[in-house]
């Protein structure tokens, strides 16, 4: 076993680091765009500070813009083909700084997976410069056993990967050249963490190299801490944020108490602009699962706080009318919105206008008005949006547009139509108090581009089902709009009933495209799979690709309607499985797809847990689904047995 000689800096002020110590660093960019989001020259920017040179290592395509992103703050940028995770970008740049490497006193290997700095890097380096070791991380990860990945063994106590700092005894070692130069092929990410993560720190350190972790684990449990304790570790002084916290599983961050809001909350009072991580992570995570992970469900009180009358916005407020019965109705809630608006009302036909604009004349007017008939009623509010204001949306008139239309949803029954208006109008404009602290939003976060209300559920099942048939022809749109956003996999995040506040910057992609209505067709083309629906659910991703955030919003008389329900509705649910929502989910995942219901469909679900292999306890929860399923059936048989016949 080999002893390697510590090597110890000398304490020195930040200062006195030649453009802090003849630092190397290799930083690994990957992007499925080719693009380099803003999150990156940030870093890059407060890194330079205490790097001699930074090269860095571009994993697949690069944009031109992604190009005059880094050549400011790069020495090198390397493009190389998308193989073998960042750790084989480690290895292209190591291999092209060859025997200048030699120049430098420490080498620092970092990728594009966190956040920061959220708070100075300078601190961090001088205390690590004072240790008396050969390399170190900024965090690490308990050993467990048996390794997760191989089901065999143990995978090591290691540093992360996203961050390894090395000093020169150790990186001009034949120890360093010869892991290297036999570096394995890594096709998957299991191989990434098994073939080098994993095992890095155990193999130098089995030679006699001293490592160490700037931040170590918090607890003694076998958890992912740089991910599940981010929030911790930033206020022990961490100053890297993982981006992992913000596209995790939901239900799994829901298992452990894990809060991405608290967390958010925490960078910020640090200084960090947050507006970086909502632009990055809305291009890049699918946005139902970024809806929950951060918590962007504002729930606002009808006394105006955080609006500010100084900075008023610019607004444009855009209204389909087909019932002009409405009119004033809307209008009232309208007249909610703080300071002055224009007003657009578009309606299918002159009669209808001639109504409307009677009704108008009544009023105080905030702004101009203006009522346009539209050349056609096919695609309903969608079209005459799109198209019968496509000039005022293209336009710089405006900072903010909000879009409403009449709603009566009279193919529904009674309570279900009206309380799907309520839900509407009381979550965007329920008091002017309320309105201002809506508009407020968008005065404080420059990257925000819709807000509109959670997805309706009280009387429609559109929790679990709200793609219905429009995801082939989503999918297929979004591909033809360059929308590149990643799609939820079971309901998208989308304003369902087609109101919401926008800026007219977050719809360009929208509203840019040359839509006719013969496209919308006609009252028959108005159902799942029409170009109507398709586009009802396609605000958040086509502002999401432009790098604006989308956040849903609702008053706190909903809210208490709307949490008592899901609350009570889950409880039941969830009695009629063991164990916790996260475990119930991943059972009924791994049974497979049970489409209606059926006793059929459950036995066959059943039979597939029950196959050679299945746990025992999925075993069990699929005997109880048939008991349940068993008894449902049964009674509604005998209660079909009583009824009179017609």
């Amino acid at each position: 076993m080999k002893t390697a000689e510590l090597i110890t800096f000398p304490t020195k002020d930040a200062n006195e680091f030649p453009p802090d110590g003849r630092r190397l660093l290799i930083y690994v960019v990957y992007d499925v765009r080719g693009d380099v989001e803003e999150y990156i020259p940030y870093a890059l920017t407060r890194l330079r500070e205490h790097c001699a040179r930074i090269m860095v290592v571009v994993n697949g395509a690069l944009t031109e813009t992604g190009r005059s992103r880094l050549a400011p703050l790069a020495d090198e940028i390397i493009v190389r083909e998308n193989r073998g995770y960042d750790i084989w970008g480690y290895k292209a740049g190591l291999d092209a700084a060859g025997d200048a490497i030699a120049e430098y006193d420490e080498v620092l290997l970092a990728n594009d997976t966190w956040f920061g700095p959220v708070r100075p890097f300078g601190p961090l380096f001088d205390r690590m410069d004072r240790s008396p070791l050969h390399f170190w991380g900024m965090t690490d990860h308990v050993r467990v056993e048996p390794n997760p990945f191989t089901q065999t063994g143990y995978l090591p106590y290691h540093l992360q990967s996203y961050w390894l700092a090395v000093r020169r005894d150790m990186f001009l070692s034949e120890d360093w050249i010869a892991y290297w130069r036999d570096l394995p092929q890594m096709d998957t990410y299991a191989d990434a963490v098994v073939k080098h993560e994993g095992i890095f720190t155990e193999h130098f350190t089995d030679l006699g190299y001293v490592g160490e972790v700037a931040f170590p684990t918090l607890t003694d449990k076998v958890e992912n801490h740089a991910v599940l304790y981010a929030e911790q570790l930033i206020r022990a002084g961490c100053p890297t944020l993982k981006r992992r916290p913000f596209f995790q599983w939901p239900p799994y961050l829901d298992h452990l108490a894990v809060i991405g809001r608290w967390t958010l909350e925490a960078v910020r009072e640090l200084g960090y602009p947050v507006e970086l991580i909502y632009s990055d992570l809305a291009r890049n995570v699918e946005p139902r699962t970024l809806n929950a992970d951060a918590a962007m469900l504002e729930v606002l009180p009808d006394v105006e706080l955080e609006y500010d009358p100084t900075i008023p916005l610019r607004t444009l407020v855009v209204v389909h009318v087909f019932y002009p019965e409405m009119t004033d109705e809307i209008l009232d809630r309208v007249d909610f919105l703080p300071g002055s608006y224009d007003l657009v009302v578009t309606t299918p036909d002159e009669g209808r206008a001639v109504r409307i604009r009677e009704t108008i004349a009544t009023r105080t007017p905030r702004g101009s008005a203006e009522v346009r008939v539209v050349a056609s009623n096919n695609g309903r509010d969608q079209s005459a949006f799109l198209i019968g204001c496509r000039d005022l949306l293209l336009g710089d008139g405006y900072d903010l547009v909000v879009k409403l239309h009449s709603k009566k949803t009279p193919q529904d029954a009674h309570n279900v139509g009206t309380h799907f208006k309520r839900q509407q109008f009381t979550n965007l404009l329920n008091s002017p108090g309320y309105a201002a602290n809506l508009v407020g939003l968008f005065q404080r976060e420059q990257g925000l581009g819709l807000v509109f209300p959670p997805t309706i559920h009280l009387g429609y099942p559109s929790l679990g089902h709200g793609w219905w048939a429009n995801k082939p022809a989503f999918e297929a749109l979004a591909g033809e709009l360059d929308i590149r956003v990643p799609i939820d996999e079971v309901s998208p995040l989308a304003p369902f009933g087609s109101m919401f506040f926008a800026r007219p910057a977050a719809l360009r992609l929208l509203v840019e495209h040359e839509w006719t209505y013969d496209q919308f067709g006609g009252a028959e083309a108005y159902q799942d799979g029409g170009l109507a629906h398709v586009l009802e659910r396609m605000p958040v991703y086509a502002a999401g690709e432009l790098g604006f955030h989308s956040r849903t919003v609702a008053n706190t008389a909903y809210i208490a309607s709307s949490y008592a329900a899901l609350d009570y509705n889950l409880d039941q649910f969830s009695s009629t499985l063991r164990d916790s929502t996260m475990e119930q989910i991943q059972l009924l995942k791994a049974a497979g797809p049970v489409e209606y219901g059926t006793l059929t469909d459950f036995a066959r679900m059943y039979a597939r847990l029950h196959r050679p292999g299945s746990e025992s306890s999925l075993v069990a929860a699929a005997h109880r689904i048939l008991r349940v399923r068993s008894l449902i059936g049964r009674a509604r048989s005998a209660v079909v047995r009583r009824l009179p016949r017609r």
